[in-house]
């Protein structure tokens, strides 16, 4: 006979999959788009070995599910509530543990010192949009770009930034985005970008978040 204790120890099986920092991060990749094995070990900084062990913990609970395509596997969220889960796990631990806020004072610290920190919120940057006073810079790479971004967001990969700095207006404030609040990509964009001259700050939440919340992405 099934008990309310089985239920609870199935529903655990999420929660040890999602109690490992590198699952984290190749959950935080997955938000952006499908990826294969390879792309995720190179971005959560793990061998393809590992990375595939990992992905089968994930896809044991059922947040991950993978399809074959030609030689490789094709890794996906399961769905896009797995994004909202991560973002109340962040608030939850933000809230929480101070262990939380002393990380990512050591993380940012520099950019807290030059105000980078001061972030733009989703209904201040839709705001700025509706006016046209802000023109969005997406950081990520070229592929998570294409997979899915905010509507008529700029994409420059951080390693390009100073040699595609053409593409960016000087009438309007930038908001530089990328994968979410932990994000480095952005912070560092908006520092090289204010030495520069230009009048930018970052968007405190990134593509997943919006895309979760049902705004318009292309």
């Amino acid at each position: 006979m099934t008990s309310q204790q089985d239920l609870l120890d199935t529903l655990a099986q999420v929660a040890r999959a999602l109690g490992n920092g590198h699952r984290l991060a190749l959950l935080e990749r997955l938000a952006q788009g499908e990826a294969p094995v390879e792309t995720l070990a190179t971005t959560a900084d793990l061998t393809i070995g590992n990375a595939s062990q990992h992905l089968q913990h994930l896809r044991r609970a059922g947040l991950v599910t993978a399809q074959r395509s030609g030689k490789q596997m094709i890794y996906r969220l399961t769905d896009e509530r797995i994004i909202n889960l991560l973002g109340l796990l962040r608030q939850v631990a933000e809230t929480n543990l101070a262990e939380m806020e002393r990380l990512i004072s050591r993380l940012f610290a520099e950019d807290d010192a030059d105000g980078v920190l001061e972030a733009v919120s989703r209904d201040e940057l839709l705001a700025g949009l509706a006016r046209g006073e802000v023109a969005l810079l997406d950081v990520r790479p070229e592929e998570e770009y294409e997979a899915g971004h905010l509507p008529e967001a700029i994409n420059i990969p951080l390693a390009q930034l100073e040699e595609m700095l053409g593409k960016l207006p000087h009438d309007r404030e930038i908001v530089a985005y990328c994968r979410g609040p932990y994000c480095a990509l952005s912070h560092e964009a908006v520092q090289r970008l204010r030495q520069l001259g230009y009048r930018v700050r970052r968007f405190e939440e990134g593509y997943p978040e919006w895309k979760a919340a049902g705004l318009p992405v292309t």
